[in-house]
């Protein structure tokens, strides 16, 4: 096999049109996918055992702000119930990409042992290939754990809804979803120049959605220019959920940004798509 760019199967899919490409992307995802998925049924109570333990472990940083709160009464000024807000929409958005994508920090370690030299010779687009590699069921317990926080928070929250604050709770959970997505693919394009490099991904996807789980009040003002005007995190939910909570950001940011997240967020899909097809034409295959 010549290692001298994507391969032939997958330049092949690439000079298909943009739909067509999209379209055979997700049916390949959703076939191995659903292949996992009853791999992982076939063991039923190890399925059940390893989401409760994925549930616990990540309502263990909500039991730390809890902890926090058991001795003071705010966080940066931020009540339980406001930071709980934060939570949650933090967590559940991050927990979305992660059941869609978090297979792709596995990639430097194909790049390194040369099994994605397998990938790139199947008549199915890679980037679907790693992102559903041993999709993970399991991480559904992330998203539970996430939503049971802002049901909390939301029930507990004194907000004067309107149809824009309603509408900004979905608006958050996909366009987070979508940029921590897009941080999993621009992670996994690094990994093809920097082999060993899953542990600075997870410093940007799993490091990001903790930082976002607290008030912004509580970080330096140079940290929130970087994750609002470099690394644009703070859009999955600082800057909207701010909106919700009738609170300003720290930046002194006018309010229409926080209606900017889905801009953001196909911004984001863009430069993660350059990047992307960027990593895998640099790809050298191992040879034969």
């Amino acid at each position: 096999m010549r290692g001298d760019g994507p391969g032939r199967a997958d330049a092949s899919w690439a000079r298909q049109g943009a739909y067509a490409r999209l379209r055979e992307g997700v049916r390949a995802y959703g076939m191995i996918a659903a292949m996992w998925i009853r791999s992982t049924m076939a063991y039923r109570a190890s399925f059940v055992m390893t989401t409760i333990g994925n549930f616990a472990g990540t309502a263990l940083d909500f039991v730390a702000i809890l902890l926090m709160f058991s001795q003071v009464d705010r966080l940066g000024g931020y009540s339980l119930p406001e930071v709980a807000f934060l939570y949650g929409v933090a967590g559940t958005a991050f927990g979305i990409a992660d059941l869609a994508l978090g297979s792709m920090d596995r990639l430097g370690r194909r790049v390194r042992d040369g099994t994605l030299d397998t990938l790139l010779v199947r008549p199915v687009p890679v980037l679907a290939q790693v992102a559903a590699d041993r999709f993970a069921l399991r991480r559904l317990g992330r998203i539970t754990q996430g939503l049971l926080v802002l049901g909390y928070a939301i029930a507990v929250l004194d907000i004067s809804w309107t149809p824009l604050r309603l509408l900004m709770i979905p608006l958050m959970l996909l366009s987070g979803g979508v940029i921590f997505s897009a941080v999993f693919v621009g992670g996994a394009a690094f990994q093809f120049v920097a082999q060993d490099a899953s542990e600075v991904q997870n410093s940007f996807t799993y490091g990001g959605s903790t930082l976002l789980q607290y008030p912004p009040t509580v970080f330096a003002k140079d940290l929130l220019r970087g994750v609002t005007f470099v690394f644009p995190l703070a859009f999955v939910n600082w800057l909207p959920a701010l909106y919700v909570l009738g609170r300003p950001y720290p930046l002194d940011l006018p309010t229409w940004v926080a209606f900017t997240p889905p801009l953001v967020a196909a911004g984001c899909c863009a430069l993660a798509g350059v990047a992307w097809r960027a990593g895998l034409r640099s790809y050298r295959s191992t040879g034969s």
